[in-house]
């Protein structure tokens, strides 16, 4: 497949841990060819007229572990040879190369990241960056999955590192968006491919300092007191930073319940919004996408981002999904 591709090329990635992975590995494969990589606006689950416009220049385009509309993908492949890297719920779009297994109906505990997907596809052995994509999206959750938890640890146990290290590396990764630096985020593909013992993830300092104010932050939202229907846990923030994942994440796992979040902080006219839940998301995806708004997700996971006149409509739209 990428013998095939020729002239320039794009690489349009997530930008957490598993997209930045996924990235690396691609670009690690795709070194003879001339290829630049970008990320998304961040907070953004779709590309903007202006990224969409400037990203027809290419001749091929990959995408990892980013779920953009159907309507972009197609209109990018107008004009450019598409393959897409991805795990996340979306049916398979015709007309690309569309590596998803998750869309073929397999099993997600099988295909747990974009950058797992990715590293199988190139026919590599288990790596360091297959496994902090995992890490990166399910944390210490992963070790209930006794298939890929038995590979983290025998890989640990051969290679020299701890599950902890490798979790410590998936922050200080992530601390780059949270800080809402698309730029650290774009260079840190080519970052890691510079560094020949992944250890040296752990002494990035400028990542180790970004930490220390993302932790802050953080804690002050998730040990704050807030509302609570049906069930179902509501937390409105407001903070600059890109943390309303990280936030819902921790709450939801810390009680066990249904957790909806909204940040007014970090867009001017949009609102984010994060949902982790015990139930499907996919309807509320999709109900998301048809009442026009940019959403996306997994099948415990909702994000979207939201003008803010119409914020407090969707939160009904999603208690009412979630209570019912």
């Amino acid at each position: 497949m990428f013998e095939e591709l020729t002239g320039s090329g794009l690489l349009i990635h997530h930008w957490d841990t598993d997209g930045v992975c996924s990235a690396r590995l691609l670009l690690e494969k795709l070194t003879e060819k001339k290829i630049v990589n970008k990320t998304p606006e961040l907070g953004n689950y779709f590309l903007s007229d202006e990224e969409l416009s400037a990203y027809t220049k290419y001749d091929f385009v990959m995408i990892a572990d980013m779920a953009l509309p159907e309507d972009q993908v197609l209109q990018i492949a107008k004009h450019a040879k598409v393959l897409i890297f991805d795990h996340h719920l979306q049916p398979l779009i015709q007309g690309v190369f569309h590596q998803n297994p998750i869309s073929k109906g397999e099993d997600p505990e099988k295909n747990p990241s974009a950058s797992w997907i990715v590293n199988r596809y190139l026919g590599n052995m288990v790596n360091v960056y297959a496994l902090l994509g995992v890490i990166g999206d399910y944390e210490k959750r992963i070790q209930t999955n006794k298939d890929i938890y038995h590979q983290i640890t025998t890989f640990c146990e051969q290679e020299g590192y701890t599950f902890d290290e490798l979790l410590q590396m998936v922050y200080l990764i992530d601390s780059n968006y949270k800080m809402g630096d698309r730029k650290a985020v774009e260079d840190a593909p080519q970052l890691l491919l510079g560094y020949t013992d992944a250890h040296r993830i752990l002494q990035n300092v400028r990542w180790k300092n970004n930490l220390v104010i993302l932790e802050k932050e953080i804690s002050k939202f998730v040990d704050a007191s807030g509302e609570e229907r049906n069930g179902v846990l509501i937390r409105r923030i407001h903070t600059k930073y890109n943390i309303i994942s990280t936030v819902t994440r921790k709450i939801f796992w810390a009680t066990g319940k249904d957790t909806v979040i909204v940040n007014t902080g970090f867009f001017k006219d949009m609102d984010q919004i994060y949902v982790r839940s015990s139930k499907n998301m996919q309807p509320l995806i999709q109900q998301g996408k048809y009442l026009g708004f940019r959403s996306g997700g997994k099948a415990e996971v909702l994000g979207a981002v939201v003008p803010k006149e119409k914020t407090e409509f969707f939160v009904q739209e999603i208690l009412r999904f979630l209570t019912s």
